[in-house]
């Protein structure tokens, strides 16, 4: 069994089959999945489908590139945290790469929403491009005693360490397949397994061969095996352990 720990099946990239494709995961061994948000209408949304599906879950938050009204989406963000099957806060964080918001602004919308995932007792799913110091700083001083996941990590070794030394689970996706991936596919071997969430991030960051087409969850498992050879371990080790870590996490 599989568990795709970030995937946007509420995006409207599968509106025009959306449960064809979750059966799709299925049939390849996708038994889990977490829906994360980035705006009041996406956290309803994934809200939403959780409700149509046992093993579906949802995440609320305000992404970086969303937050230049954060003030005044804080009360209804809050009241959505305690909808059922909202198991995390996500996705927060910092983006430098596109550069939306400023960054003041994007701090101050992550480190409010890092307190509420304390308030609430729940995980943290973070989005980082571009800013792997400024959120790691962010995180030491405000994440401290959290459950928190790098999303779709792509930083150095140096910052994979000092994620791993707090604690804290890093969300490998698709890019761990492609060939010019070699620092990548170092990081997710070195991962210590308990650590270690697979994610596809659907309907983006497609898996080799199938990049520039859309990304599904049921290719979770090219996630997988690249991870099982990079670790020179079975697929069925690399399901259960990672499968096992992600179910800690969100306290399912």
């Amino acid at each position: 069994m599989l568990f795709d720990t970030h995937c946007h099946l509420d995006a409207a990239a599968f509106d025009p089959d959306r449960d064809a494709v979750w059966a799709r995961a299925h049939r390849a061994g996708v038994e889990w999945l977490v829906n994360p948000a980035y705006d009041l209408p996406s956290c309803r949304r994934a809200i939403d489908l959780a409700g149509q599906h046992a093993h579906i879950y949802a995440a609320v938050g305000i992404h970086p590139n969303d937050c230049a009204t954060f003030d005044s989406d804080l009360p209804a963000l809050r009241a959505l945290i305690g909808q059922p099957k909202v198991v995390a806060i996500g996705e927060i964080g910092l983006d430098y790469y596109w550069d939306k918001t400023a960054p003041a602004q994007q701090a101050a919308a992550f480190v409010a929403q890092l307190a509420l995932a304390r308030e609430f007792n729940l995980p943290v799913i973070v989005h980082c491009r571009d800013a792997y110091d400024d959120t790691l700083a962010l995180l030491e001083t405000h994440a401290q005693g959290l459950r928190v996941v790098l999303h779709a990590f792509a930083g150095r070794m140096e910052h994979a360490e000092r994620a791993l030394a707090q604690g804290w689970h890093i969300g490998i996706g698709g890019p761990v397949t492609y060939r010019k991936a070699e620092n990548l596919r170092e990081v997710a071997g070195a991962i210590p397994f308990e650590q270690l969430l697979l994610e596809t991030d659907s309907p983006y960051l497609p898996p080799h061969p199938h990049r520039g087409r859309r990304n599904e969850p049921a290719h979770i498992t090219l996630v997988a095996e690249s991870v099982s050879q990079v670790r020179g371990v079975s697929f069925s080790r690399v399901a259960d352990a990672t499968t096992a870590a992600a179910m800690t996490f969100f306290g399912l």
